[in-house]
């Protein structure tokens, strides 16, 4: 018995996640919920959860990690506009999101570096760590 686009009453959630266009195909959801990537009230959740309108999901796709209230199911991948009427995204996770991507835009999560050190940079670091130690 084949299931009908009607029948989005019970849906699993990887489904619900490729419908919602977080993630490309189904296999990448059903890959990212199975190594804990998503949480629901704070526990990881399988594949097969059944999402109901109203849960609210924690997921990380990157360096991004959204908190998303379910508003609606799908069973079926349509357009983006059509997606995002299948959730919403919490105040305090878009600002969150927001002050994440402008700390690595401006180079504050990693140290950026041209390459290696040349001769003389390396005599100042070595020059640095025996004065500190």
């Amino acid at each position: 018995m084949a299931q009908k686009p009607e029948d989005d009453d019970k849906v699993r959630l990887d489904k619900w996640l490729w419908a919602a266009r977080f993630y490309k195909t189904r296999a990448l959801a059903k890959t990212a919920i199975e190594s804990g990537k998503v949480h629901c009230r704070g526990e990881r959740c399988k594949p097969g959860k059944e999402p109901r309108v109203g849960d609210e999901f924690v997921l990380r796709t990157g360096f991004d990690e959204r908190t998303v209230v379910v508003k609606a199911l799908s069973v079926v991948r349509r357009g983006a506009p059509e997606a995002q009427a299948l959730y919403e995204e919490t105040a305090q996770s878009i600002v969150r999101r927001e002050q994440a991507a402008a700390l690595r835009k401006a180079g504050a999560l990693g140290v950026t570096t041209d390459g290696r050190p040349t001769k003389k940079q390396r005599r100042q670091l070595h020059q640095l760590h025996d004065n500190a130690g």
